[in-house]
């Protein structure tokens, strides 16, 4: 069963642990991420961009397989289907699908049209017992074709969107999209402990979760982060597993063609990262 995000990450935020949000491109990254959910019992969140939605056929598609392979694996740790930097007219399309949770990812607007397009959000996902991210400042990189030059977050814009009533919060401290360079100065730890003194109990979500060093990942849930996001890494680990597969020759020997041994190696293989980042972000055994 789909949850709203809201309980698990405020449980998060007390515990001082992460919850990971691992994003899905398909049936075997759905697939692996839950079964190792169920297995290390950590409640989690499966992250969908407009981007891997359409590439899945549509937002309906992917509330009906997730719902379906809940049912079928048999998990029964907390799970929330979410929309990740979400337009305004993909959310609406993310309520209509099923989804149990969306990000809007307004930072890219004039604050006030951020706070008026947010506040509409909260009222419908309280009606209909979603929970709602915010954005505020941008994440550096590129997510979908939006591309964000690491702007950090305004701690005064960051109160004046968190009142409003979302559930949680990104603020970019820093932090970017996809391989970090060799010469990032790290994240503004300075910028994160403004931000919580400003929103207060307000769970607040880390993008661009991969590559960022432990001692940073900890420092960050011991300032109030309470979701972490990740998708390179699980992208990274796919393909190089993948990649060996192949180089070795294993698809050329019997049946080793077939899509189901092909793209195994791959699935394991973002199992361990979801493992390892579970375990990193003290999530495991608090389903």
């Amino acid at each position: 069963m789909l949850v709203s995000a809201k309980e698990m990450l405020e449980k998060a935020r007390d515990g001082k642990y992460a919850v990971g949000q691992f994003n899905i491109n398909n049936l075997e990254w759905t697939k692996s991420v839950l079964l190792t959910a169920e297995e290390l019992k950590s409640p989690v969140i499966l992250g969908v961009s407009e981007g891997a939605g359409k590439y899945m056929t549509g937002f309906k598609t992917v509330a009906a397989m997730v719902k379906a392979m809940i049912e079928e694996l048999n998990i029964t740790v907390p799970v929330a289907l979410h929309l990740d930097h979400g337009s305004y007219e993909g959310c609406y399309k993310c309520i209509e699908a099923g989804f149990s949770s969306i990000m809007f990812d307004g930072s890219h607007y004039p604050i006030a049209e951020n706070v008026e397009k947010t506040k509409e959000l909260v009222k419908i996902c309280a009606e209909k017992g979603m929970s709602l991210e915010a954005e505020v400042g941008s994440i550096g990189g590129e997510e979908d074709g939006v591309v964000g030059l690491g702007e950090c977050a305004d701690p005064k814009e960051c109160k004046e969107i968190a009142d409003l009533g979302v559930d949680m919060l990104a603020a970019g401290i820093g932090n970017i999209h996809g391989k970090y360079p060799e010469n990032w100065p790290g994240l503004r730890f300075d910028i994160l402990e403004n931000i919580k003194k400003e929103v207060g109990d307000m769970p607040l979500v880390l993008h661009g979760g991969t590559g960022i060093p432990e001692d940073m990942i900890k420092k960050a849930i011991s300032l109030g982060v309470a979701k972490i996001n990740v998708n390179t890494e699980c992208q990274l680990t796919f393909a190089e597993a993948t990649r060996k597969y192949i180089e070795a020759g294993k698809d050329l020997e019997g049946k080793g063609f077939d899509p189901r041994k092909l793209l195994a190696p791959g699935a394991e293989a973002i199992k361990q990262t979801v493992k390892e980042k579970m375990e990193l972000f003290g999530s495991v055994g608090k389903a």
